[in-house]
C-alpha cells in the first residue's frame, strides 16, 4: 500500500512525506480523528515507507521490507491493541523488552498502538518513559479517536496528526466500484467518517438486517396502534441486534433527517433514497418540529445507552415516544 492509494487525508500525507523526504521523521506521532477514518491504513503505509529500500517517500510494495510489512512479520514493526477493554501495562514492558534489542536494519524501529487512549493509568506512565528514552532509535504511532483522554504529558511529546472525516461522496464512490448496493452504501458511508469504518460496518452480517429493521419499525411507528413496540423486543432481541442498539438508533436519526432532507428539497441528500415514494408521502404528516423532537429523541436514547440503561426498555421507550 503506497501513500497515493489512501483515498483523502491530503494534509496527513503531506506531512508524512515531508518528514520522510527531508530525514526528519519524529519519536513519536499522535494519529488522531474519527474512528475509521483510515489512521491505521496510513500508520501501516508510513511504517512501510520508513523501512522500504527503493523509495524515499513512500512505499514500494516490492522490495523486500515492504513485503515483510505487508505479510505482518516485519521484525522491527511492533502493533498493539486493547487487550479487552484497555491496553495494559504489561503490553507496554513487552514493547519495552522487544525495543531493547538492535534493529535488523538500518531504519529504526517502529511501534504502532491501536486505540491509545484505552492505555490504563499504569500503561500510560510507562509509555510516557519509552517515549522520552527509547532504548533504541523508534518511531511511535498512537492512534485514538479520543486523544483529549491521554495524559497531557503524551500529547506534548508526540507529533499531531489530524484525521477528519472522509468526503461522502469519495466514499460512495469506492464502495460502488467494489459492488456494494447503493442503499446499503448510502447508509454506511453515513454512518462512518472513512473507508475503513464503511468496509468494517459492511461486512457485519447483521447490518443489512439491522437497516431492514429499522426501515419496518419507523414505517409501523407511524402508523395508529401499531405493534412496534409490542413486537419490538421480539424483533431486536431475538435476533441478537439487541448488541447494535447505538447503530439502530443512529439509522433512525439517519431516516428522520430524510424527512426534513425532503421538506426542504435536498433529495440528493437522502440517505434512504430507496425509500423516496414512502418518504414523499410520510415527510408531510409530521411537522418540521416533530421531526427534529425525534431527532433528539434518537439522540438521548443512544446518550441512555451509553449510561447502562437497560437496552429493552431503552429501545420500547424510544418507540413509545414516536407513536405519542
Amino acid at each position: 500500500m503506497s501513500f497515493h492509494e489512501l483515498l483523502g487525508q491530503e494534509d496527513a500525507k503531506r506531512l508524512l512525506q515531508n518528514a520522510l523526504r527531508k530525514d526528519a521523521v519524529s519519536h513519536a506521532y499522535l494519529f488522531t480523528g474519527p474512528p475509521g477514518s483510515g489512521q491505521v491504513r496510513m500508520a501501516m503505509t508510513f511504517a512501510q515507507a520508513i523501512f522500504c529500500t527503493k523509495c524515499k517517500d513512500d512505499a514500494c510494495g516490492e522490495c523486500l521490507e515492504c513485503r515483510k510489512v505487508e505479510h505482518g512479520n516485519h521484525p522491527d514493526l511492533s502493533l498493539l491493541r486493547p487487550d479487552g477493554a484497555s491496553i495494559k501495562i504489561d503490553q507496554i514492558r513487552e514493547l519495552q523488552r522487544v525495543f531493547s534489542y538492535r534493529s535488523e536494519g538500518i531504519n529504526p524501529k517502529v511501534y504502532i498502538i491501536e486505540g491509545a487512549d484505552k492505555m490504563t493509568v499504569q500503561a500510560a506512565n510507562s509509555l510516557l518513559k519509552f517515549l522520552e528514552e527509547p532504548p533504541a532509535p523508534a518511531v511511535g504511532i498512537l492512534i485514538s479517536d479520543n486523544s483529549s483522554s491521554l495524559l497531557p504529558t503524551i500529547q506534548s511529546r508526540t507529533q499531531r496528526i489530524p484525521f477528519s472525516p472522509l468526503h461522502p461522496d469519495i466514499m460512495l464512490q469506492a464502495l460502488s466500484s467494489e459492488g456494494v448496493p447503493v442503499p446499503l452504501a448510502r447508509c454506511a458511508v453515513s454512518l462512518t467518517a472513512g473507508l475503513d469504518g464503511c468496509r468494517e460496518l459492511l461486512a457485519q452480517n447483521w447490518f443489512a438486517e439491522m437497516r431492514n429493521l429499522v426501515l419496518q419499525l419507523a414505517k409501523e411507528s407511524l402508523g395508529k396502534g401499531s405493534s412496534a413496540v409490542a413486537t419490538a423486543g421480539q424483533k431486536v432481541f431475538k435476533t441478537g441486534l439487541g448488541e447494535h442498539l447505538d447503530i439502530l438508533f443512529s439509522m433512525f436519526h439517519l431516516w428522520f433527517k430524510d424527512m426534513l432532507y425532503f421538506l426542504y428539497r435536498k433529495h440528493e441528500s437522502i440517505v434512504f433514497i430507496d425509500q423516496l415514494d414512502f418518504i414523499s408521502k410520510a415527510a408531510r404528516q409530521r411537522s418540521t418540529e416533530q421531526w427534529v423532537a425525534y431527532m433528539e429523541f434518537a439522540v438521548e436514547s443512544k446518550r441512555r445507552l451509553r449510561s447502562n440503561t437497560n437496552t429493552q426498555l431503552c429501545l420500547e421507550q424510544f418507540l413509545i415516544r414516536l407513536e405519542s
